[in-house]
C-alpha cells in the first residue's frame, strides 16, 4: 500500500512551493522506487495579504474561521485514513494557531553546533497566541487559556522526543521559557507538580531570563527549552542563527498534535512565511521546502539516507553559486531545483539522477 501525503497550500508563494516539493518528493521516491500518493487539500488558504484585499474587519474574521474550521476538517480527515504526514505551506497565522489550539500542536525544532544541542518544544496549544477576538468600537478583546492538562501533555511529549532524540538518555537541563508571572503563580505550581510527578527537573524562567542565560553561558550540552509562543516565536529565528548557523529561510521543521483524535500526525512547515511580495516571480527560495520534502520520504516512505542525499546536493548547488536573491544570488526557484536534481545522487552513490517522476495527486 503507498503512504499517502497531506499537501495544504496557502495564498503567496504557496502553489510554486508546493509544485516545488511534489517534484522533489517524486524524484526522491523515483530514487527508492517507492509509490506515493498526495492528498490535496481542495482549498487553497489565505495569507494575511490576501485577507486583506478581501474586505474590511467582519470579512476577514468570517475568512479566518472559514479557513481554520476547512484546515482542521482536512487534517482530521488525513489522520483518520492513517495520513502520517502533511505538508503545508504558510497561511494566515490566525487561522494557523486556532487550529493549532484544537488539535493541541506543539512546533519542535533540533538546533545542534559543536558539542551543544538544543530542542527546542514551542508550545502551540495554549497561550496568548491562542484563543479568541470580542470586538467592540475601538476595541479588540482577546480571552486566551492555559491549563495545567496542556501543560503536562506538552511537557511530557517534550521529554519523550528529547529521549528519543539523545537515546542514551543524556539530557542536561530542562528549561521552560513561559511569561508565568502573569498567571497569578497558577503555571509556577503546575510545573512543579508535573516535575516531582516525572522525576526531572525542570527550570521555569521568564524570557527574559531565558535570553540572559544563553547570552552568557550559551546551550550547555543538550538542552530542552519548552516555549511560549510570545517567546519562541520570536526568539526562533535568533536561537537557529546563534546556535545552529542557519537562516530561516533555508530551514523546515515540524508540528506534532497531541491530541487523541489525531495523534500521530505531523504537519511539516518552512520556517519562512508566505512571502506574498515574491508571488508569481519564481524567485522564492526553494531550500526549506526541499529539505522538507527529504524528511517527509525518509521518515513517513521508507526512503533511507534521502536527508543526506539532499544536503549533500544542496551544499554543492552553494558550492557553485546557485542560489535565490535572499541569499545573494541571481538564479530563480526553477533553477535551483533543477540543478538539486540534476546533483542528486542515487541510492548507494552511483552517479546523478534523470528526469524527475510525477506524483499521483488525490483530493
Amino acid at each position: 500500500m503507498k503512504p499517502v501525503i497531506g499537501l495544504a497550500v496557502g495564498r503567496g508563494t504557496g502553489t510554486e512551493l508546493a509544485a516545488v516539493f511534489q517534484r522533489v518528493l517524486g524524484e526522491l521516491a523515483r530514487l527508492h522506487s517507492v509509490g506515493i500518493d498526495i492528498a490535496r487539500s481542495p482549498r487553497t488558504y489565505h495569507s494575511y495579504a490576501s485577507l486583506k484585499a478581501e474586505g474590511g474587519v467582519e470579512q476577514i474574521r468570517a475568512l479566518t474561521l472559514d479557513d481554520a474550521d476547512h484546515y482542521e476538517a482536512f487534517c482530521r480527515a488525513q489522520a483518520e485514513r492513517g495520513t502520517r504526514a502533511v505538508f503545508r505551506t504558510a497561511i494566515n497565522a490566525q487561522s494557523l494557531y486556532l487550529v493549532r489550539q484544537r488539535l493541541e500542536a506543539v512546533k519542535v525544532d533540533v538546533i545542534a553546533t559543536g558539542d551543544t544541542s538544543l530542542l527546542l518544544v514551542r508550545d502551540e496549544a495554549q497561550g496568548f497566541y491562542t484563543g479568541e477576538n470580542r470586538h467592540t468600537p475601538g476595541a479588540v478583546t482577546r480571552t486566551t487559556a492555559f491549563s495545567r492538562e496542556v501543560t503536562e501533555k506538552v511537557v511530557s511529549y517534550a521529554l519523550r522526543r528529547a529521549r528519543r532524540e539523545w537515546p542514551d538518555g543524556g539530557i542536561d537541563q530542562v528549561v521552560m521559557a513561559y511569561k508565568f508571572h502573569l498567571l497569578d503563580g497558577a503555571l509556577d505550581a503546575w510545573v512543579r507538580e508535573i516535575s516531582t510527578r516525572l522525576g526531572v527537573a525542570i527550570q521555569l524562567a521568564q524570557p527574559d531570563t531565558v535570553n540572559r542565560n544563553l547570552i552568557t553561558h550559551g546551550a550547555r550540552g543538550r538542552t530542552v527549552i519548552i516555549a511560549g509562543n510570545e517567546w519562541a516565536d520570536i526568539m526562533h529565528v535568533v536561537l537557529l542563527d546563534r546556535f545552529g548557523s542557519e537562516r530561516q529561510e533555508n530551514r523546515c521543521t515540524e508540528n506534532v498534535h497531541l491530541h487523541p483524535g489525531v495523534r500521530g500526525l505531523v504537519e511539516y512547515q518552512t520556517v519562512h512565511g508566505s512571502a506574498d511580495d515574491l508571488e508569481g516571480l519564481d524567485i522564492v527560495n526553494p531550500v526549506a521546502t526541499v529539505r522538507a520534502a527529504a524528511v517527509i520520504v525518509q521518515r513517513h516512505a521508507g526512503c533511507a539516507g534521502a536527508v543526506d542525499r539532499v544536503e549533500r546536493a544542496l551544499a554543492r548547488v552553494a558550492a557553485a553559486g546557485i542560489r535565490t536573491p535572499d541569499l545573494g544570488g541571481r538564479h530563480t526557484t526553477t533553477a535551483v531545483v533543477d540543478a538539486l536534481l540534476d546533483g542528486l545522487e542515487r541510492p548507494g552513490g552511483e552517479g546523478a539522477v534523470g528526469q524527475s517522476a510525477p506524483l499521483a495527486v488525490g483530493p
